[in-house]
């Protein structure tokens, strides 16, 4: 397909995108004296209108194996990071959820906005030991309230055939709430690229895997079958 093509349908994409973002974001702001669960369901209508346009502006579409491995209550969800995808797309295949970023992203105009009502939890990578304190009373409050708490172990965006370091910040949350852990793996870079515009049609495949439970378990120990599961299975996509 022509790049100019492709230029024209993420420029359609974008504008879409702002559009749904703003109103979802003062939304969520309103929403605050609601119950988390409830909040989080209501303002998860943006990542359904996002992924709708999507189709509709790149005919970019996802599929899911591995529904049923999703446990019923609230749980812990460590996946791939190869693009912004994941972060919209996971909220239309789990529960109700939560997620672990950069504090700098709350600084964003409106979207950052909306991860502060929604009770988002912001780390300071430099922190060291102290921000892993503050990731489980924050992961535990979150969890008590219902919310999955989503964390992507690498810690930043990499490019389809690249791995990197799985941080053991979700295990260690695991570990000390004895809460299960999903791992995901997907192949979103492959159309939503890192540092690009563009995006290019087809599928994203995106599979879950069997919970961990977490019991008895350290967080290295923990992080090991996260890492293995996922960089096995990105072998198959």
């Amino acid at each position: 397909m022509q790049k100019a093509v492709l230029y024209v349908r993420a420029l359609l994409f974008y504008t879409g995108l702002v559009a749904l973002t703003i109103p979802f974001s003062l939304l969520a702001i309103l929403l605050t004296p609601l119950p988390a669960v409830t909040r989080s369901r209501w303002v998860s209508g943006w990542a359904y209108g996002v992924l709708w346009w999507l189709k509709v502006t790149c005919n970019l579409r996802y599929e899911v194996t591995g529904r049923e491995h999703i446990p019923a209550g609230a749980h812990i969800i460590l996946a791939k990071h190869q693009s912004a995808w994941e972060t919209i797309g996971l909220q239309c295949i789990f529960p109700p959820q939560i997620w672990v970023m950069k504090k700098e992203l709350l600084m964003i105009p409106f979207l950052g906005w909306a991860f502060w009502a929604l009770d988002a939890i912001p780390i300071d990578r430099s922190a060291g030991r102290e921000a892993l304190k503050k990731l489980v009373n924050n992961g535990k409050d979150r969890l008590r309230q219902g919310l999955s708490v989503v964390i992507f172990p690498e810690g930043t965006r990499t490019a389809p055939g690249q791995r990197g370091k799985y941080h053991i910040g979700g295990a260690w949350l695991a570990s000390h709430s004895e809460t299960t852990v999903v791992p995901v793996a997907h192949n979103a870079g492959r159309f939503w690229r890192k540092n690009s515009i563009l995006k290019y049609p087809g599928v994203i495949q995106v599979v879950i895997g069997q919970p961990i439970d977490t019991k008895g378990l350290k967080p290295d120990a923990i992080n090991k079958q996260v890492e293995d599961w996922i960089e096995a299975e990105m072998l198959n996509l």
